[in-house]
């Protein structure tokens, strides 16, 4: 269940990438919640990466991985296409 959530909520994010790359347009996305929700994830990968080495927890790192590069991407674009104005 948790590979499977995991998989869902960060596939999530692709239409908003798809969004972004074929509007080229950020206007209308804060910035400051994408770091805010990066940084979340980020000390939820911290806890992820804890859980592995004991031996537990490697679907939580791999969903958790996966949401962290997928919402690092969409900062990525936010700053690359704010630079377009």
């Amino acid at each position: 269940m948790q590979l499977i959530g995991g998989v869902i909520l960060s596939l999530g994010w692709v239409p908003q990438i798809i969004q972004i790359l074929k509007t080229k347009s950020v206007a209308d996305l804060s910035l400051k919640s994408y770091l805010l929700i990066l940084l979340g994830i980020s000390l939820m990968e911290a806890y992820a990466v804890s859980l592995a080495v004991t031996g537990v927890g490697l679907a939580f790192l791999i969903t958790n991985t996966m949401s962290l590069c997928v919402v690092l991407l969409v900062i990525i674009l936010i700053v690359r296409f704010q630079s377009h104005k």
